[in-house]
């Protein structure tokens, strides 16, 4: 399967054309490794169906359903535009896109949130957002990992997430980081129900 069909299913969650095209042409620069990689380098954070080769496009995939279920349960979804419901789609299916780094690096990047962000913006040329748009994805991808901000030697490294935007983002991703929450995949790696 080709890297534009990978996502085909959760790149469907968005409505807009125009965002639709964008975060394709960002999942076309992603590196190769983070179609292959497991969404836990030691295996400690992340439940079964994100471990073994694909687990993080699995990880990936049980964060965007997570948030497109929630977004349209109208309790939830009512309190964002559609444009944003969309960028908080594609920023989740981009949030771990270089989670290794760049090059890869055997362990995750506790920076890669940070990284994700500069890849966005360094190929605004490429998409067809506004300024604004490419700012809210960065801003909430980066604060994606909630309040794990300190890295393996207890350096700040990253910002906790404080808008409701980026409450969300993190949100969505915990979630499909629990040992408890187990989200069913077929053997096309898609979700099962």
């Amino acid at each position: 399967m080709n890297r534009e069909d990978v996502f085909k299913v959760e790149l469907g969650y968005i409505k807009s054309e125009r965002i639709r095209r964008s975060c394709l042409e960002m999942i076309k620069v992603l590196p190769d490794y983070f179609f292959e990689i497991e969404a836990s380098s030691t295996g400690k954070y992340h439940p079964s169906y994100a471990l073994g080769k694909g687990g993080l496009v699995r990880h990936t995939k049980a964060a965007v359903r997570i948030a497109n279920d929630l977004l349209g349960d109208e309790c939830i979804g009512n309190k964002y535009t559609q444009d944003e419901k969309d960028l908080m789609i594609m920023a989740l299916i981009l949030h771990d896109g270089v989670k290794s780094g760049v090059p890869k690096e055997r362990y995750t990047r506790f920076d890669h949130p940070i990284m994700m962000g500069q890849m966005i913006m360094d190929n605004e040329e490429n998409m067809e957002l506004e300024v604004e748009e490419i700012e809210f994805l960065d801003d909430v991808i980066k604060t994606h990992m909630g309040p794990w901000t300190t890295d393996y030697n207890g350096v700040e490294v990253l910002e906790r997430p404080k808008t409701k935007y980026q409450n969300f983002v993190h949100m969505c991703d915990f979630l499909a980081s629990r040992k408890a929450l187990e989200v069913p995949f077929d053997e096309n790696d898609n979700i099962s129900v």
